[in-house]
């Protein structure tokens, strides 16, 4: 058994899917959550840039005595997840693989849409990842940039986000796709706008299958809290804490605080 805490980043506010599902999944566990909202968005930025920031994310998580690093973020996870795992001694979970296994197991007619930032379409993680499971599936992918801005304002039921998710994703009928990976961890929050506009395409959260493959590496490892104490959560920002507190707990359901803001430059 292991009480110490899982430890997730992303970029700002996505990274909460995978902590609603972690928290869903695993419910003993504590978690540490932080959130670089001084530097989002990653996806318009270089890989080396976006790898100078995980690296950073990780160095200020393990300062709090973490058990696991979760990459909540598919841009980190596409641009530095291999070098995070040559530097640091401590079990990493990212977020494409998880997601590209689920796609390609729950597509029937071998026809796959990926959206995310531009810095993971890019990448072109997801497709490799996805070729790797079976290479007979047709893979189409979009960025989509505008989500994560929409998103990180709280604009979940807007009109103006069913415009945008309209004009990003009409052209995914005429591909034919019969699944469409949710390439960025902000993205879950848009699934009913997505579903209006695909409403017969099966939707894949990556943020779940993370979750699935945490437990999955906590257990082989011994690592799950099994005692009966209740879990603490706690949230750190590099920014503008206010709004992530406010956002934080629409997305959450409950009242969140953050417990101060990181200089990450420091890490």
């Amino acid at each position: 058994m292991d009480t110490r805490p899982i430890g997730i980043f992303d970029s700002g506010l996505g990274g909460l899917t995978v902590f609603k599902e972690i928290v869903n999944l695993m419910p003993n566990e504590s978690i540490v959550y932080f959130g670089d909202t001084a530097r989002i968005p990653y996806g318009s930025k270089s890989k080396e840039t976006v790898t100078k920031f995980a690296m950073q994310n990780t160095r200020f998580l393990l300062s709090k005595n973490i058990k696991i690093v979760v990459v909540a973020c598919n841009t980190a996870s596409a641009y530095a997840y291999e070098f995070l795992k040559g530097q640091f001694d401590i079990p990493i979970i990212a977020v494409i693989e998880p997601g590209a296994r689920a796609a390609a197991l729950a597509t029937k007619n071998k026809k796959v849409g990926v959206i995310g930032t531009e810095g993971t379409i890019a990448s072109g993680s997801f497709e490799k990842k996805i070729l790797e499971f079976d290479p007979d599936i047709k893979v189409f992918s979009k960025p989509c940039p505008l989500f994560v801005p929409l998103v990180e304002e709280g604009w979940i039921d807007k009109e103006v986000t069913y415009l945008v998710a309209k004009e990003y994703l009409e052209e995914f009928k005429e591909k034919g796709i019969d699944t469409l990976v949710l390439g960025c961890t902000h993205y879950p929050f848009l699934q009913n706008v997505i579903k209006k506009i695909l409403p017969e395409v099966t939707l894949i959260n990556p943020a779940l299958e993370t979750a699935k493959q945490t437990y999955e590496v906590l257990k082989q490892n011994n690592m799950l809290n099994t005692s009966d104490e209740e879990p603490t959560y706690y949230f750190y920002a590099s920014d503008n804490l206010k709004k992530f507190e406010a956002v934080a707990s629409i997305f959450l359901n409950e009242k969140i605080k953050c417990e101060e803001k990181i200089d990450i430059e420091k890490y």
